[in-house]
């Protein structure tokens, strides 16, 4: 099969679980550097994560949905537009910005007179209109299609976020300096000072919940972005009280992402008081593996899964996830089908039918996942992508999964590439590229084609100008 031929120019229509039922708000929960077993549902014996296994068991867990990259800015853009990161030039964070060309969700659900708004870290671009750089430029939410929005342009300490954290060593100011100025949030382009301190996950939501019951008698679609457990990792007195019995990295780590969790719930709650749940599209995921630095000392766990953030082997790469809809998924549902960020906007796409035009088609990696949750597809249609590029480090990590093979080429120096099979060797302990010559090759191929179609989408094949 050529895999460019077979990426699909999608004209997107709809595919409801049940045909009659009005097209429902959105929300999209995303996570930051959080693990595959960073969760509760996918069997983490410490992490105490309530909410999200709730959400998990009140429809369905994804338990093989891949990142489109193995770190933060490559997959955020991915979520935006169903596209491989490498047709619109994110190749790694701090690199470029979302381009104004590309159809993001909150573009098409506008284009449905949905209200829209960006909560969290966006990472694909800066927000502060004058801040000079010499990589990425000025392109906030508001360029791509979010009505409001409040936002960082990119890490803060997860709790105190004007604050640099007691000692932190690393780039940015000396401890209890201001962080990046110490007003690192942005409301629709001013900066906030008010309401700053304490949880960043409980500050986050606090601008989420009045969105929602502002808008509670029209369609909605939120983006809620965290920073949840990205480093500085830092969580307060309370949630640190929880896992008293661990050392202090633990405290942190566990902690914010019960905090994080505990916010989930709230929104939750919310929709629930509202009496909105069963009209609300709730997805969950990560946007990579779990830190380097924490998977390798054992704080943050990929589960069973070789790798980390920065590693394109499944711990890089694959996240939690699980989508809850009241009254339309199932409880309990479970799909094992390979999923991805890509997947995002066609499954938004779906719901709200919505089709491209003839003048915006453009290659959509993404598929539908609504077809894949309820049980009508069982393998995946077509091959996923990942990405991670920073030449000048001599960093050009690649994966390609088709059916159950995967083909990688390592994100370093002279790095090796490898094959394996996921359905025997989920784990990727034995490497098939010398016993297997013709489907080695075969893979080399694919993945070089699809790379030379994210080359003509970057530069300028999709676009109009």
């Amino acid at each position: 099969m050529n895999l460019v031929k077979s990426l699909q120019y999608l004209s997107l229509g709809t595919l409801l679980l049940n045909p009659t039922q009005a097209a429902p708000n959105i929300i999209l929960i995303m996570s930051d550097d959080q693990g595959w077993g960073d969760v509760g549902f996918n069997g983490h014996p410490n992490i105490k994560t309530p909410h999200l296994d709730a959400m998990a068991a009140n429809g369905v867990k994804l338990d093989r949905f891949y990142a489109a990259s193995p770190l933060c800015s490559p997959t955020r853009g991915s979520c935006l537009t169903g596209r491989n990161p490498f047709r619109f030039g994110i190749l790694a964070a701090h690199t470029a910005a979302m381009r104004t060309g590309e159809i993001t969700v909150a573009e098409i659900a506008k284009s449905k007179d949905y209200k829209t708004a960006f909560f969290g870290k966006w990472h694909i671009g800066w927000v502060e209109p004058d801040l000079l750089s010499s990589r990425g430029h000025y392109s906030p939410p508001s360029h791509h299609g979010f009505d409001s929005w409040f936002a960082t342009t990119s890490a803060v300490p997860t709790w105190d976020p004007t604050i640099t954290p007691k000692g932190w060593v690393k780039w940015g100011n000396q401890p209890g300096e201001p962080w990046k100025g110490g007003a690192p949030y942005l409301q629709d382009g001013t900066p906030v000072t008010e309401n700053m301190a304490g949880d960043d996950s409980r500050i986050i939501m606090d601008r989420v919940i009045p969105f929602i019951e502002t808008h509670k008698d029209q369609r909605f679609l939120a983006n809620v972005w965290f920073h949840s457990p990205h480093e500085p990792v830092l969580a307060g007195p309370k949630h640190r009280g929880m896992y008293a019995k661990f050392d202090e990295k633990r405290q942190n780590y566990y902690g914010c992402i019960t905090a994080m969790d505990e916010q989930i719930g709230r929104l939750r709650d919310k929709l629930r008081d509202l009496g909105i749940e069963k009209n609300t599209l709730l997805i969950f995921c990560s946007d990579n593996g779990p830190s380097d630095s924490s998977a390798k000392k054992g704080i943050a766990s990929a589960g069973p899964f070789k790798g980390h953030k920065h590693q394109m082997y499944e711990g890089g790469i694959l996240v939690p996830a699980c989508v809850e809809w009241p009254g339309t998924i199932a409880p309990g549902t479970k799909s094992a089908v390979r999923c991805s960020t890509v997947d995002l906007l066609p499954t938004v796409a779906s719901v709200i039918d919505y089709s491209f035009s003839k003048t915006k088609k453009r290659p959509i990696d993404g598929v539908d996942l609504l077809p894949i949750i309820k049980g009508d597809v069982t393998t995946r249609p077509n091959d996923l992508f990942f990405g991670y590029r920073r030449l000048y480090q001599d960093i050009d990590g690649q994966a390609l999964i088709r059916r159950d093979f995967k083909i990688l080429k390592e994100a370093k120096k002279g790095g090796r590439t490898r094959l394996y099979n996921l359905a025997k060797d989920p784990h990727e302990k034995n490497d098939l590229a010398k016993e297997n010559p013709t489907l080695l090759k075969e893979m080399l191929q694919a993945l070089a084609e699809i790379d030379k179609s994210c080359q003509l989408s970057r530069d300028g094949k999709d676009y109009r100008y």
